[in-house]
């Protein structure tokens, strides 16, 4: 396994929609083992592939409440309640910025295990966050598009301020 770097926001690959999977192989486990080691690594608890330059929409979760880390391959949302929820967001790509996102607070989720089976399930409070972060991400929707512009302006300066 290796430990990969994260693309650091405003890296145009960020913005970028990544491929869809089409070979559940020995080098999209490897990939995957990759994105777990490198997101443990960073401190984080779900990236996308493409937070370390990695062309595969293929995303990880893994929560304090999860025996075990949970691998999701071409993740589409299929439907989100009315009912919204704020969390506190942040990503890997832009470490230390944090700011509350609102979101649908439910999402039904479809998506191919490390094997290509088939999965859905309806996911709720911070796991729905989390699932919806990063099916935005392999969409190329960087975590700030989901904030007004007031605060994205605030999240941003402050970051850059940090990283000075």
């Amino acid at each position: 396994m290796t430990v990969l770097p994260p693309l650091l926001w405003p890296d145009p690959r960020l913005a970028t929609p990544s491929r869809e999977v089409r070979a559940f192989d020995a080098q999209l486990r490897r990939a995957a083992e990759d994105v777990l080691e490198s997101m443990r690594a960073a401190g984080g608890v779900g990236p996308a592939a493409g937070h370390f330059g990695l062309d595969l929409r293929l995303f990880v979760l893994e929560l304090p409440e999860d025996p075990a880390p949970q691998f999701f391959v071409n993740a589409r949302i299929v439907e989100t309640s009315a009912e919204t929820a704020r969390h506190d967001e942040g990503s890997i790509s832009m470490p230390g910025a944090r700011c509350e996102v609102t979101r649908p607070a439910r999402a039904l989720v479809r998506w191919q295990d490390l094997d290509g089976a088939g999965r859905q399930a309806w996911f709720d409070g911070f796991r729905a966050a989390c699932a919806q972060h990063e099916i935005d991400q392999t969409d190329g929707v960087f975590w700030l598009q989901r904030l007004s512009r007031l605060k994205r302006d605030l999240t941003v300066k402050r970051w850059r301020k940090r990283q000075a």
